[in-house]
């Protein structure tokens, strides 16, 4: 074999070196390499793992590296996706955890970040057995893209990706551009791996560009033969065993590696249909209780929703979506306090997707006592039915002045946070109502928090422009409102209807009669004292699901309509506080206001 075909196939050349060369097995390696080689992790993945790619990974990859928004992914997801893009993201230091223990926080810089690289004229001497490497030039100093990455170790696991800085920033490259300049720990991990199985890196090589889409989009579109050997360098020097190619495949003079005629592509052979995401490997398909809801059946709802890329309000208030299910004598219950069912299964998927489309869903307290509600989405994509993360769960809110809703690990939002199938609620307080500070802690640990409003209006009671804008603080961009009576009776009255944005009302066929809990607003007058209608909606939409007929309109504003109510008495709004520890619940509601004055919703 001639000089320039053992270059061409260079790895076999180093391996048929060492078969001839007897004396290098009989000589012990340096003590460096020895500390080297024994520190050597374990592959992650294997060429398996290539051909059988998570879903969707191309489009994963892309998001993971512009962030556009905030991203949240479960531990085991983050762990999966995130080898993906490490050659994208560089860790700059860890800011450590919080008081809990729960919160470890880490900061990532853009590769690109780091001043360019020029190699030195003579390289630093090497210690004895480790090869020369050969440094290229490498442009820095050209992106300065920040993440912050903060990992939650409680009552679930999660993580969560957001760019650093108030305002939003973009690479100055492409994805493109990172995947050729260098190779991610998944890519390198499956290379380690098939020579670690005994094979050449040149065969590993040919079988890994097999499949070129596949390849591609896991971030190996330049993948080289030399990546191959740079990543099996140190466990082929530890040791000396004979490597072979693949079986069907051969030397082919000239080509280097190849398939031999007749032989199916081991990319074949090793693929299977696209899996379901890797991360609900746990069971075999989604949850027995997934909905689906029909992509026809959605432009209906289109103009009601928020738009996906809406934003807070000037006034500084979310998108509010009024919803519920009533029946045909306006009956949202048979009695209070008993949980009853209306929708029928086509109206049901309909609201779960209405969820989805909302940043929070709100219910009064009563409500919760009643339903013992898991306050999420289970509509097949969103987090937890198949999808990424939470995404498409949105927080649940819950208006408890009183503290009357107690938790415990077995109530059902708890139990569905825990089952990484939603997310744990926001619960709205006022001062003056003692609260166990063991609520306070595990609510906490299990994500969620106590929200103290000290907003009131003359009657002593939160005031909903208050409540809304506390959540808008906390970046809740749209709200979906389900209930109950008391709740949706005040949002339609003339005091407080101009914050609804839509209502979507779903009407069974059905009459509960007497003694319900109806939705009744309150009466009102015209300027002569005559009775009139309450309210009558505009851009009114009707459509059956099923046996249900579903109404969407909007609250018109209404000329002479009355203004918010008036706030307590002693100044101008006092601040939204927010309890995040024992500490704070125990010292904070211990401030009360007047016993005979309770506030209420």
């Amino acid at each position: 074999m001639s000089e320039n075909e053992r270059e061409e196939n260079g790895e076999a050349v180093a391996d048929e070196s060492r078969q001839d060369d007897h004396s290098d097995h009989d000589q012990a390696d340096p003590p460096v390499l020895q500390e080297a080689t024994a520190q050597l992790k374990q592959p992650s993945r294997t060429i398996k793992d290539l051909f059988n790619p998570p879903k969707d990974i191309a489009a994963i990859r892309q998001r993971l590296f512009e962030v556009p928004d905030k991203i949240e992914l479960r531990t085991d997801e983050f762990d999966l996706y995130w080898p993906y893009v490490d050659n994208v993201w560089v860790r700059q230091h860890r800011a450590g955890t919080d008081k809990t223990g729960r919160y470890r926080t880490d900061y990532y810089a853009c590769r690109l970040q780091r001043p360019t690289y020029t190699p030195k004229a003579v390289d630093k001497p090497r210690p004895e057995g480790t090869p020369t490497r050969k440094k290229q030039i490498r442009e820095g100093g050209k992106c300065h893209m920040k993440l912050k990455v903060v990992r939650y170790e409680g009552g679930y696991q999660g993580v969560t990706i957001t760019q650093l800085g108030i305002e939003k920033t973009e690479h100055l490259h492409d994805l493109d551009t990172m995947d050729k300049i260098k190779r991610s720990t998944v890519l390198m991990d499956i290379a380690r791996s098939e020579v670690m199985n005994g094979y050449m890196p040149a065969s590993v090589y040919t079988v890994m560009s097999e499949d070129e889409a596949k390849l591609t989009a896991s971030g190996g579109r330049y993948l080289k033969r030399e990546d191959v050997r740079n990543a099996s360098q140190a466990w082929r020097q530890q040791h000396k065993e004979p490597l072979r190619v693949h079986e069907g495949y051969r030397y082919d003079h000239g080509n280097g590696i190849v398939r031999q005629n007749g032989t199916i592509p081991l990319a074949e052979t090793l693929s299977t249909a696209q899996r379901v995401d890797a991360t609900l490997a746990s069971y075999s398909g989604l949850p027995p209780n997934t909905l689906t809801f029909p992509e026809e059946n959605r432009p209906f709802l289109e103009p009601y929703l928020p738009r996906k890329d809406t934003t807070i309000a000037e006034d500084g208030l979310p998108h509010v979506t009024l919803t519920y299910a009533a029946s045909m004598d306006s009956s949202l219950s048979l009695a209070p306090g008993i949980q009853t069912v209306l929708s029928g299964p086509q109206s049901k998927a309909m609201t779960h997707y209405l969820r989805s489309r909302h940043d929070a869903i709100l219910i009064g307290v009563q409500t919760a006592l009643a339903d013992d509600p898991a306050f999420n989405c289970r509509l097949a994509g969103a987090g937890g039915y198949g999808g990424l993360g939470w995404e498409g769960q949105p927080r649940p809110v819950i208006i408890d002045p009183a503290g009357r809703w107690l938790l415990t690990p077995q109530t059902r939002v708890i139990r569905t946070v825990a089952e990484g199938k939603g997310k744990a609620p926001w619960i709205v307080m006022a001062p003056g109502f003692a609260i166990d500070p063991n609520q306070v802690e595990m609510l906490r640990y299990y994500g969620g928090k106590h929200l103290g409003l000290t907003d009131y209006d003359k009657r002593w009671r939160l005031r909903w422009e208050a409540i809304l804008k506390a959540l808008a603080a906390e970046d809740i961009r749209s709200v979906m409102i389900e209930g109950g009576g008391m709740v949706i009776n005040e949002l339609l009255s003339p005091h407080h209807s101009h914050l609804v944005n839509s209502v979507v009302v779903t009407v069974a066929p059905t009459y509960l009669g007497r003694g319900g809990v109806t939705v009744s607003p309150a009466p009102s007058q015209d300027e002569f004292g005559r009775p009139q209608a309450a309210l009558r909606f505009k851009d009114v939409r009707w459509q059956s699901f099923g046996e249900d007929a579903v109404m969407c309109g909007r609250i018109p504003a209404v000329e002479g309509q009355l203004p918010p109510e008036p706030v307590a008495a002693g100044g101008p709004p006092r601040p939204v506080s927010f309890f995040n520890s024992t500490v704070d619940a125990q010292n904070t509601f211990q401030r009360r206001i007047p016993e005979s004055e309770p506030p209420q919703v």
